[in-house]
């Protein structure tokens, strides 16, 4: 008896990986985060499989000029805990894009991704940067529109 398989599951030798690129000029953090995850994730791609990397590689650029809605420069608040008694830190959206914009756009994009090695993996396929200027021309990326 034989048995025949119906339901098709993408697998790493079925990937075609794409490169994305992402003007982050005047865009939203959260709207432009959650079209980064999808792509990431591999939502868009038709071959989707939930447990496996079918995502492309994104790059954004312009990372500084990137907008937030209401007061949230001043009330989103982005914590981080060294392990010892008291080492609770914690730094404002607006001193957070002082220092270093391009992670506001990454904890955003973080947030969005699964919480697990998949989600690890998937991250590290983002790359940001403050200016216009990105090393990866070789692998042409190919503009991806903001809803």
């Amino acid at each position: 008896m034989t048995v025949k398989k119906y339901t098709y599951s993408a697998n790493q030798a079925d990937k075609q990986e794409k490169w994305y690129l992402v003007n982050a000029e005047g865009a939203i953090l959260g709207r432009m985060a959650s079209v980064i995850a999808a792509q990431l994730r591999g939502k868009c791609n038709p071959l989707f499989t939930p447990h496996t990397d079918m995502g492309d590689s994104v790059v954004v650029i312009n990372a500084d000029k990137i907008v937030l809605t209401g007061r949230k420069w001043d009330q989103k608040t982005y914590y981080r805990h060294s392990g010892y008694t008291g080492g609770l830190r914690s730094i404002t959206a607006r001193k957070l894009h002082e220092k270093r914009p391009e992670d506001l756009i990454r904890f955003a994009v973080k947030g969005m991704l699964p919480k697990n090695k998949l989600g690890r993996k998937m991250i590290n396929k983002l790359k940001v940067y403050t200016g216009s200027e990105h090393p990866h021309a070789a692998q042409k990326p190919v503009t991806l529109e903001l809803k």
